[in-house]
């Protein structure tokens, strides 16, 4: 497999170093510097600035997208109708209309497109899953996540704080991969509930976004995304009528991964606990992009996929468009139903 990297940022970057033996055939950007900074250190990576010609490669099989959310869905639909397998990065677009067109192309040349989710992929994460589909939890009734940095100075003039090129703020940068887990685990939700303000920085976007969100037979999940948490952090919270899973931690500034597996005893009181860190360097790029490779060898429907990706912006279309409702013209405060 030889593979383009499309935007060699910071995630860019990650998925260069993560290619599960696969070849790094060119690495692109919008910037000529930076593509040429990620292809000068892989021997044999060519540079280019030019999405179109990247994709329309004849040596290229798969195609990861890695640009800011605007260039997503353009690039991604054109890497599919060039039969180009696609690695997308989260959220996959800015709207579920954009999503379409990939779909489309997919559907006609029979490529696999897999969206960027790597926290399904982190270690706790995937023993969680393993605990989860033993049953030791029992029925499962809701989650509670967290998830949440306090930016840099100039944050407030970077892309993601541009409504057009970001399609929103905190809730679809972040909040996108609590929506995807919670989901991964209770299934798809019926009801949305959200607020989404902005409480600090100055930005036509929301830093802040809380949700509640129901499944059809009542399981919730409580979900706070945050561009105001002024020491990085990372929780979420998994519980079962027969016990507790709670991952805490990604690496790095969030502090060591860890998972907690709380088993409630028949005389209830202290559970008996069970506690798994992970301090090694993260892995859940390449895991990831291993499965990805899985996807293309079986021909399977990737999962996260584009379905995934849809039910995921359907939450936050929702949250912004009752936003858009009760507060005219502005995102700094909205609570929808109000």
């Amino acid at each position: 497999m030889r593979v383009a990297i499309i935007g060699c940022g910071l995630v860019g970057k990650k998925r260069a170093q993560a290619l599960a033996g696969c070849t790094l055939a060119v690495c692109c950007d919008v910037a000529p510097e930076r593509a040429q900074a990620l292809a000068s250190s892989v021997p044999g990576a060519e540079a280019g600035s030019d999405w179109r010609e990247v994709v329309a490669r004849n040596d290229v099989d798969a195609v990861v997208v890695a640009t800011s959310h605007d260039a997503l869905a353009p690039i991604a639909s054109a890497a599919a109708g060039a039969g180009k397998h696609v690695l997308l990065e989260k959220p996959g677009a800015r709207s579920v209309a954009e999503l379409q067109p990939i779909a489309a192309a997919a559907a006609r040349t029979g490529v696999v497109v897999r969206v960027g989710c790597n926290h399904r992929y982190h270690r706790a994460f995937q023993k969680a899953r393993e605990l989860v589909d033993s049953g030791v939890l029992g029925e499962m009734m809701f989650v509670r996540g967290r998830y949440g940095h306090g930016g840099r100075p100039g944050y407030e003039k970077e892309w993601r704080a541009d409504p057009g090129r970001s399609g929103g703020g905190e809730l679809i940068d972040q909040g996108i991969h609590l929506i995807d887990l919670a989901r991964w685990f209770l299934g798809d939700f019926v009801g949305v509930q959200g607020h989404i303000a902005t409480y600090f920085w100055e930005i036509p976007v929301e830093d802040n976004g809380f949700l509640l969100l129901t499944t059809a037979t009542g399981q919730a999940a409580f979900l706070h995304a945050t561009w105001t948490e002024w020491k990085n952090m990372f929780s979420f919270e998994i519980y079962g009528r027969l016990g507790k899973l709670e991952i805490s931690g990604l690496g790095g500034s969030y502090g060591v991964e860890r998972l907690a597996y709380y088993a409630m005893l028949p005389e209830m009181g202290p559970p008996e606990t069970t506690v798994w860190d992970y301090p090694m360097a993260d892995n859940s790029w390449e895991v990831e992009f291993e499965e990805f490779l899985r996807d293309i060898r079986l021909g399977r429907t990737a999962e996260p996929g584009l379905a995934e990706a849809e039910a995921a912006l359907r939450v936050i279309e929702k949250v912004y468009g009752e936003a858009r409702q009760w507060a005219p013209g502005a995102a700094r405060s909205a609570v929808p139903g109000d």
